[in-house]
C-alpha cells in the first residue's frame, strides 16, 4: 500500500520537474533573443553615432570665432557630439600622417580648421543629413558641409537587415516558445484529466476545480523563469568578463527589462496553457476521456 501511494508522489514530481525545466529552456532561447534585439539596437545607435559631419570653416575664421560657433551648433537638437580641429592641429595630424609637414613647401599651412559633428541615430541618414547641411550652412565663414554619403546608406541597409532579421527571429520564437510550453502543460494537465472529471461529477464549480491548476501552473513559471534568469545572468557576466566593452550595449537597466520580459512570459504562457488546458478536460465528456 505504501509503495502504491509513492509512485503517483514520485510521476507528479517528475512530471514538474520535466515542466520546469523544458519551459526554463524555452525562456532562456527567449531571454537570449531579447538581448540580441537590445544589444542590435545599441550597436546601431553605436554605429550611426560615429557617422561624422564636418563643417570645413573658411580661411579667415579666427579661433575665437570657431568657438563661439561651436557653441551655437552644440545647441541644435540633432547634436550628439562636437570636435574642433583648429588649422593647426590639422597640420599636426597631415604632418603625423604625411611624414613630412606640408607647410615647409607650401609656405604657408594649406589645411583649414573644421567642426566635426557626431548626428543623434535618429538623424544619421541621408534625407536629414541633406536637411541639415543646408541649415549648417547658412552660418557665416562655413565654406562646405562634408559627409560620407555612401557609407551612410551602407550602414543603415546593413542595420535595417539585421533590425528584420531579429524581428523575424523574435516572432518565430514567440509561436515555437507557445507550443513548446503549451503541449508540456497540456501533459501535466492530461494525467490529472481523471481527476477533474471527478470532480466535476461531485459538483465543484468549474473555477473550483481550475484554481489548483492555475496556482500549480503560477508557481512553475516563476521557478522555471528564475532558473532560466540564472543561467542568463551566468552567461552575460562571463560575456562582460570576456569583454568589458559589452557593458556598452548591454546596460543594466536593458538587463532588467530583460529579465522582466522573461519573469512575465514565464508565468503569463505557464498560466494561460494551464487556463486552456483545463477547460479542454472540462467541455469532454466520460468516454472521451478514454480516447485521448
Amino acid at each position: 500500500m505504501g509503495k502504491n501511494r509513492k509512485k503517483p508522489r514520485t510521476r507528479t514530481g517528475l512530471q514538474v520537474v520535466t515542466l520546469c525545466i523544458s519551459t526554463a529552456m524555452v525562456l532562456i532561447l527567449l531571454g537570449m533573443v531579447v538581448l540580441t534585439v537590445f544589444t542590435g539596437k545599441n550597436l546601431s545607435s553605436y554605429a550611426k553615432e560615429r557617422l561624422t559631419v564636418t563643417m570645413i570653416l573658411a580661411e579667415n575664421m579666427t579661433d575665437p570665432e570657431a568657438q563661439n560657433l561651436c557653441e551655437k551648433v552644440k545647441t541644435l537638437p540633432y547634436i550628439a557630439g562636437i570636435n574642433y580641429v583648429s588649422k593647426e592641429q590639422a597640420l599636426k595630424e597631415g604632418t603625423k600622417e604625411l611624414g613630412a609637414d606640408p607647410s615647409e613647401f607650401a609656405g604657408m599651412n594649406p589645411f583649414t580648421a573644421s567642426i566635426e559633428l557626431q548626428l543623434k541615430p535618429d538623424y544619421a541618414n541621408n534625407d536629414s543629413i541633406a536637411k541639415i547641411s543646408k541649415q549648417l550652412q547658412q552660418y557665416k565663414k562655413v565654406s562646405e558641409i562634408d559627409y560620407r554619403q555612401d557609407l551612410i546608406n551602407s550602414v543603415n541597409k546593413t542595420l535595417r537587415k539585421i533590425s528584420f532579421v531579429l524581428l523575424i527571429l523574435a516572432a518565430l520564437l514567440t509561436v515555437v516558445s507557445f507550443s513548446l510550453i503549451n503541449n508540456t502543460v497540456r501533459l501535466s494537465v492530461y494525467a490529472r484529466r481523471f481527476s477533474i472529471h471527478t470532480m466535476k461529477l461531485v459538483g465543484a464549480s468549474w473555477g473550483f476545480i481550475r484554481e489548483p491548476f492555475l496556482k500549480r501552473a503560477v508557481g512553475q513559471g516563476f521557478v522555471s523563469a528564475l532558473i532560466a534568469l540564472v543561467i542568463l545572468g551566468s552567461g552575460v557576466y562571463g560575456l562582460y568578463q570576456y569583454e568589458p566593452e559589452m557593458q556598452k550595449f548591454l546596460t543594466w537597466e536593458e538587463l532588467a527589462i530583460t529579465a522582466g520580459t522573461v519573469l512575465l512570459f514565464g508565468v503569463l504562457i505557464t498560466t494561460l496553457c494551464a487556463w486552456g488546458s483545463v477547460n479542454k478536460f472540462l467541455r469532454m465528456k466520460a468516454g472521451d476521456l478514454y480516447k485521448i
